[in-house]
């Protein structure tokens, strides 16, 4: 399945997420491999000059490299594998980024409702041990229904907003934002697990996935990534 490529035993690796989001951390335990959580020190602001997609790339890169240089093994049999990304949500071009307040989280909103626009997320591995680093941007194009301004309240009055980049999440059953997308779910969710098994298979890292599981963490919309890498699945 690997052809060309080295792989690893299971137990020697030691997979570990650069990430704070607890979204991150619960897509990426439907993979199989136990992981710990690392948070990087990074000025995530340092590179919004940039357009979306490549602000995203960089910044998941930065996040990575940060983790990689911490040099946390003590026990070299282990073979440390970091995993970093970064979403945002870009309307007309335009990074909206978490809100500061109740307030810039209602005018997201509204600014977004009944619209299309851009999410990205972008995802890197890196190989510690090997010096090895592969990266990659996820995309999809979001159409949001046209919910009231009193529905707006509701939601913003949850507090869920203001940790979401767009100041919304797709999965808040209570608001259900989005009326149609175009690509992966799991990239707007924050970390899309088909591009990342894409990426650790280029490092020859087996896929230790339920299909099953796979498919069920998208609830229920088609992702374009998924057949090609189903079969490494389990």
């Amino acid at each position: 399945m690997y052809a060309g490529l080295s792989l690893f035993p299971m137990t020697d690796f030691r997979f570990i997420l650069a990430s704070q989001s607890p979204r991150r951390r619960q897509l990426l335990a439907l993979l199989g491999y136990p992981f710990e959580v690392v948070v990087p020190n990074v000025d995530e602001d340092v590179h919004l000059d940039a357009g979306p997609a490549t602000y995203v790339l960089r910044t998941a890169q930065q996040k990575a490299e940060a983790v990689a240089r911490l040099r946390l093994l003590a026990d070299t049999t282990l073979h440390p594998i970091i995993i970093a990304a970064d979403t945002t949500v870009a309307l007309d071009g335009a990074i909206l980024g978490k809100p500061a307040d109740a307030d810039e989280a209602r005018r997201m909103l509204l600014g977004l409702r009944g619209r299309a626009h851009d999410v990205h997320t972008g995802v890197c591995v890196v190989d510690a041990a090997g010096g090895r680093e592969v990266a990659a941007v996820h995309s999809t194009v979001v159409t949001m229904r046209d919910y009231s301004a009193a529905q707006i309240d509701a939601y913003v009055a949850t507090g869920d907003p203001l940790d979401k980049a767009g100041a919304y999440a797709i999965q808040h059953a209570g608001f259900s934002p989005v009326a149609a997308l175009d690509g992966c779910y799991l990239t707007v969710v924050g970390l899309s697990l088909c591009g990342l098994i894409a990426l650790l298979r280029e490092l020859g890292v087996p896929c230790r996935a339920s299909r099953a599981a796979l498919l069920a963490a998208h609830d229920g919309y088609p992702c374009p990534l998924f057949e090609h890498i189903q079969d490494d699945c389990l």
